[in-house]
């Protein structure tokens, strides 16, 4: 039979715990809150009762209300309470918490014995007579690593003499260097009211003394408030509105000084502070971020207001320069002292912004900045007309890109085209700096390159292991291959940009040339077209040699002028332009005749534009030169080298060498023999082929033979001897490897250096035999000569007698 399960009697509660227990672990059991269960006790005995009542009784009368507890304490520290309680000073009541807890009974019931103790010592304090009324002064704070520590003193009101007062020194919490710059600030704002006190006469000196130290005081506000930009920038961005208030400063005597150092201090932390590349958000703001991205972009957007606000107040400081309508004042007078200031702070203002162009010309508002600045290349002063271009020009210099450089240049187009070409040359002059002729593309390419390969190799591979030596050699493949292809995509983008900026450069110079060919702005044009004709298309080349031959012969140009125009003409006839039929005859006789405009004087300067001319014009087309011009502008050249300075001498002498090595022909003009020939030779005729140059000789040479200069006289030897490779005679190679332009350069004068160095003279000895007999052919004169070494003389002598005495 099978046997009957036995139920197994259990309490309620151990089957709860079970069921619980099973729940607690499946994980489906609720939470058990703790509730106070009301538990039935068992009546007491009335013996048991009456005992607790006895207990009760005899607790109640051992309390005694603490007496006993009082008689334990000593009389000094009854004392010490005692002076506590009426002094009013519950310091150590502060560090005591009183912490409430409302799930237990206990708890409450102390918090309220608690209450009731302080309630009875508010009481207390109300029966204690109040004491004197105390005056707490506040010293200056103690700047320590942990923050700021603030000290202050209780003095009294009614003391005769007050004893020494403790300092209570109130120790703060950690705060950052920003709290400790708005308390300065604050520091500040509350002197400002107590500048001058108008109620009573100020001397002169208490004025100036006043001034300064307010102006002190600014100083180290602003040192302040810009060094925390440059250490922290991310964590100041506050500094930027502070620094920007204190531009409208409201003190009449510091207004100005104040500003300009504002100014100066935002100048320098917007340079080291602001990114190199374009700041450009994109607001999503269903995009989660991370932290440090999230911070990096709140610190931009503070940047780019505060730089925008900072670049308002400058334009609105710079408009100060422009002349309002009405205003009879011309800048070229002297203004008032107010005028003056107004121009002043306009120029700072103005020369911050070129800075900020220079240094960041792709970052946020450049283009902004390009449009306020290239007006005033127009400006009728000329240090604000100077200030913008050299900006403009480094601009150009430094422009990789290009598109800054573009932009500029559409500007300069629609300013001269507004301004119907009335301008001045500056506006045109920082086109020269443009790097259209000097671009090159695959050699910036290869410098990138090196740049790279120029980190140092060795600290790296000190601190690699030989598998991170791999790994980094297959990441520089991978980049290296990046980096081709990126430098590719920009090589095409800068190509571009390129060719946009020399279309608006051509379209300027041309558009001078045919509507405003009498203009101040002709001459730089001129020069321009000269320096960038290898970029003008084929078709344009014999439209632009008719205008510049139109030009030369009808208009009134100076020497400059004519030479550009002939530089313009040869640059274009030796590149593409070969292959055009165009006879340049008569621009060699306008070339002829300006060489001797060039002298000593102002315009050795513009010897630089000759030399080139000359190296297009004969040396590299002497084999289309008849030998009548060859020998012409030989002879010329020797001329002019007698008045140039020792630089332009050596010039013109590596140019007559260059020729009689290319044209041995030459070689005649050597040879002093003039009875062979078509004639005599007429230097002052303009027309190079029919001079009969060939019947004259480069008598030039002899005394250029004596030279003060070294090397003018070593470039003549050489000359008059066939101009010899070796042998006696012969070059140094580090002078026949210089062109002519570079031999220029070299030996510039300009600097007050003499190259080479002029030795030092040796000293020469005295002879050593003083006695040398000295005889007179006049006997009178020996005689009146010896009587006069014989005297000694106090008074002027009248040699009239002695002429006297031979008339005799």
């Amino acid at each position: 039979m099978p046997t009957k399960k036995v139920k197994i009697r259990m309490s309620t509660v151990k089957r709860n715990n079970l069921k619980h227990t099973k729940l607690s672990k499946q994980g489906k059991a609720k939470h058990r809150h703790h509730e106070k269960k009301t538990v039935l006790l068992p009546k007491r005995n009335n013996d048991q009762q009456s005992k607790s009542n006895a207990v009760q009784e005899e607790e109640e009368e051992e309390s005694d209300h603490g007496e006993e507890l009082l008689q334990m304490v000593e009389n000094d520290d009854l004392e010490f309470l005692h002076n506590a309680v009426t002094s009013h000073s519950y310091s150590l009541l502060n560090h005591i918490c009183f912490t409430e807890n409302k799930q237990k009974d206990r708890k409450r019931k102390r918090d309220k014995d608690g209450e009731d103790e302080v309630d009875v010592e508010g009481n207390y304090e109300e029966r204690v007579p109040e004491l004197e009324p105390k005056r707490i002064k506040h010293l200056l704070p103690i700047k320590t690593k942990g923050g700021l520590v603030y000290r202050s003193v209780a003095e009294d009101f009614n003391e005769e003499e007050p004893e020494p007062a403790k300092e209570e020194v109130i120790p703060k919490p950690e705060e950052t260097e920003t709290d400790s710059d708005a308390e300065l600030e604050n520091e500040l704002d509350i002197e400002r009211t107590d500048f001058i006190d108008p109620s009573r006469p100020v001397s002169t000196a208490e004025l100036l003394a006043s001034r300064e130290e307010a102006l002190r005081k600014r100083r180290l506000l602003i040192g302040v408030l810009a060094s925390g930009l440059l250490e922290n920038p991310q964590v100041k961005t506050k500094n930027f509105k502070r620094l920007l208030d204190m531009m409208n400063e409201e003190t009449p005597e510091l207004r100005i000084t104040v500003c300009k150092l504002v100014i100066v201090s935002l100048l320098e932390v917007f340079r080291d502070v602001v990114p190199s590349y374009q700041i450009k958000h994109q607001d999503n703001p269903g995009v989660k971020l991370k932290k440090e991205t999230l911070q990096l972009q709140r610190f931009e957007k503070a940047l780019l207001s505060s730089y925008k606000i900072y670049l308002q107040r400058m334009e609105k400081l710079v408009s100060m320069l422009n002349k309002k309508r009405g205003n009879s004042r011309v800048a070229s007078q002297i203004p008032c002292s107010q005028f003056l200031q107004e121009l002043r702070m306009g120029e700072l203002a103005l020369s911050c912004m070129c800075d900020l162009l220079v240094a960041h010309p792709y970052f946020n508002f450049s283009h902004n900045l390009v449009q306020l600045l290239v007006p005033y290349l127009n400006h009728p002063l000329p240090s604000v007309r100077q200030l913008c271009s050299n900006s403009v020009c480094t601009v150009f210099r430094n422009d990789k890109r290009g598109e800054i450089s573009l932009e500029i240049v559409r500007c300069i187009n629609c300013l001269v085209k507004s301004r119907s070409h009335s301008v001045h040359p500056e506006v045109l002059k920082v086109l020269l700096s443009l790097r259209i002729k000097e671009i090159n593309l695959e050699k910036e390419k290869e410098d990138e390159l090196r740049q790279k390969k120029f980190m140092k190799h060795k600290q790296k591979l000190l601190t690699m292991s030989k598998k991170e030596r791999k790994r980094s050699k297959k990441l520089e493949e991978l980049e290296k291959e990046l980096l081709e292809t990126k430098a590719e995509e920009n090589k095409q983008a800068k190509q571009q940009y390129l060719t946009e900026v020399t279309k608006f450069v051509f379209t300027i110079y041309f558009r001078v040339l045919k509507k405003a060919p009498s203009s101040k702005i002709l001459s730089i044009t001129l020069e321009g077209l000269a320096r960038y004709a290898h970029c003008i298309n084929l078709e344009f080349y014999e439209d632009i040699v008719n205008v510049l031959n139109h030009l030369l012969e009808h208009e009134p140009l100076g020497y400059r002028e004519q030479m550009h125009c002939i530089q313009t003409v040869f640059t274009i006839l030796s590149g593409q332009g070969e292959v055009l039929n165009i006879d340049p005859f008569r621009f060699y006789v306008h070339l002829y005749r300006n060489l001797l405009s060039v002298h000593a004087g102002d315009s050795h300067q513009d010897l630089p534009t000759v030399l080139k001319t000359l190296d297009l014009a004969v040396i590299h087309r002497h084999k289309r030169l008849s030998q009548q011009r060859m020998f012409a502008f030989t002879k010329r050249l020797a001329t002019l080298a007698m008045q140039l300075l020792h630089n332009g001498s050596i010039s013109c002498l590596a140019l007559i060498r260059t020729i009689m090595q290319v044209y041995r022909s030459v070689d005649i003009l050597l040879d002093p023999d003039s009875s062979v020939g078509q004639g005599v030779y007429f230097p002052e005729l303009e027309d190079p082929e029919y001079c009969n140059a060939s019947n004259t000789a480069i008598w030039e040479m002899t005394a250029l033979k004596r030279h003060y200069h070294p090397v003018v006289c070593k470039f003549a030897c050489n000359i008059l001897l066939g101009v010899p490779v070796t042998g006696d005679g012969y070059l140094a190679p580090e002078l026949t490897k210089l062109s002519a332009e570079e031999l220029f350069i070299k030996y510039n004068p300009s600097e007050v250096a003499f190259q080479p160095p002029v030795p030092v003279p040796k000293k020469i000895e005295a002879r050593t035999n003083p006695s040398v007999t000295i005889h007179f052919r006049n006997e009178d004169l020996f005689n009146y000569v010896k009587e006069v070494s014989e005297r000694h003389v106090e008074e002027t002598v009248d040699f009239s007698l002695f002429k006297m005495r031979v008339k005799s």
